[in-house]
């Protein structure tokens, strides 16, 4: 099987890409320089895709200049759109198209499965609407197409995750802004293990949270992983410092849904992770 990768070099993709190698399929990266090529030259590198995989954008946990916006944009709506546009010109296409998106595209608190399109009015929000908009065009070409909304990703060797680990060794972790917001997070076993079910099942179709049964909140994912280190987990970190370091991205952190799946249940998947406690206890287990 011959599967295309777009953000190939990510903490995600890197994951993927790990246990692609397992089952012995191979993996076609498509780099940044490449959505620089032609459409002739595009479409020669993914033209033997029996998946296509879209992980592209530029990171959220930045600040956010209107210069880094359009970053974010083009990173996510052109590179979708490049892609799609060559699986139309595709003499035999994939049999699956799978697009990241985001938890961030609700709005924040409550709690959402995706029959909700409580949609959010900020810039993020907006991002995802178009970012699933541009990849679910790959359906007029007759293309199966799956959307995965990420919560927060957590592994050990990157992502969140990863950066919270520091202040938290040193016994500096705490709460961010007033505690109390949603955090919907996800295994990243549980990620790679969706993401095979939809390669291997034809019957996966259209959009899904890949987000864990068990939403928990900024409170108690600081004092989980602060008990986990056994490190105290006493500072917070106030809304203003964050405005002043991260600007408009600060929301990222400030905000949160709680985003339910509830498509990925009724399809029979079981996710090996459904309580912050023991994702973490897993994660960290090699810190013990």
């Amino acid at each position: 099987m011959n599967i295309v990768v777009s953000g190939s070099t990510g903490f995600i993709a890197s994951h993927l890409v790990k246990v692609f190698a397992e089952k012995s399929w191979r993996v076609i990266p498509l780099r940044r320089e490449d959505f620089n090529l032609d459409d002739t030259s595009f479409l020669k590198k993914i033209d033997e895709a029996d998946v296509v995989i879209n992980l592209a954008g530029a990171s959220v946990a930045e600040r956010w200049s209107e210069q880094y916006k359009k970053v974010m944009y083009s990173s996510r709506i052109d590179t979708t759109r490049k892609i799609v546009s060559a699986l139309e010109k595709m003499q035999r296409r994939p049999e699956v198209f799978i697009s990241a998106s985001a938890a961030g595209i609700y709005k924040q608190g409550g709690s959402y499965t995706e029959e909700d399109k409580s949609f959010a009015d900020d810039f993020l929000g907006r991002l995802a609407i178009e970012w699933e908009r541009e990849a679910l065009k790959s359906r007029e070409s007759g293309v199966r197409t799956v959307i995965f909304r990420f919560g927060i990703v957590l592994g050990s060797d990157g992502g969140a995750l990863q950066k919270m680990l520091v202040p938290f060794r040193m016994g500096l972790g705490g709460v961010i802004g007033d505690e109390k917001q949603p955090f919907s997070w996800v295994h990243v076993d549980d990620l790679v293990r969706a993401f095979i079910a939809v390669i291997e099942d034809k019957s996966f179709e259209g959009t899904y949270n890949l987000t864990a049964p068990h939403p928990t909140t900024n409170e108690v994912m600081a004092k989980t992983l602060g008990k986990a280190l056994h490190k105290p987990a006493l500072m917070r970190v106030p809304e203003f410092v964050l405005r002043l370091q991260l600007g408009e991205g600060a929301s990222v952190l400030l905000k949160g849904q709680r985003a339910l799946p509830k498509r990925l249940v009724e399809k029979g998947f079981t996710f090996k992770f459904t309580d912050i406690e023991k994702a973490i206890e897993d994660l960290l287990k090699t810190d013990k």
